[in-house]
């Protein structure tokens, strides 16, 4: 089995990093292009993306990244093509008369679940009007720019 992390080191600080993302590879039949189980599993993501590479060429790539970048894509995509480039979030920015606001639920999955735990500890504000949770528009735009870090509990 090969196991891929990817670490995230706040301010480049050794002492302070974590693992946000992992891939195990496992090979699934022998020979020379053998086929590979794939489980991404992904901080923030409950539900592992999982795939496979059929008949690789195990010696014949010039670097092992060329097998772990197909296997990551076998993972997301379940084909070795680079899916569409994200665009950029849109979540609208509301306002209430009062405060500027996002709601919880215009953000996706990944990224609510993110800015959830970095909104631990701070007030949100209360919006009648809106439906579900919502945050102030500043603590959104901050978390956007990376000024605010997802917390643990």
């Amino acid at each position: 089995m090969l196991r891929v992390t990817v670490e995230l080191l706040p301010g480049g600080r050794e002492a302070s990093r974590r693992a946000i993302a992992s891939a195990c590879i496992t090979r699934v039949t022998g020979g020379m292009s053998p086929d590979y189980r794939v489980v991404l599993n992904e901080e923030f993501v409950e539900a592992a993306h999982e795939g496979e590479v059929r008949s690789y060429p195990r010696w014949a790539a010039e670097s092992i990244w060329d097998f772990v970048v197909r296997c990551v894509l076998g993972g997301l995509t379940k084909r070795e093509e680079l899916p569409p480039r994200p665009s950029a979030l849109a979540i609208p920015l509301l306002e209430d008369g009062r405060v500027r606001y996002v709601r919880l639920d215009d953000i996706p999955p990944r990224a609510r679940a993110a800015f959830r735990a970095s909104l631990y500890g701070s007030t949100v504000p209360f919006i009648a009007a809106a439906e579900g949770e919502t945050a102030y528009a500043w603590d959104w735009l901050d978390f956007l720019h990376g000024r605010r870090a997802p917390r643990a509990p």
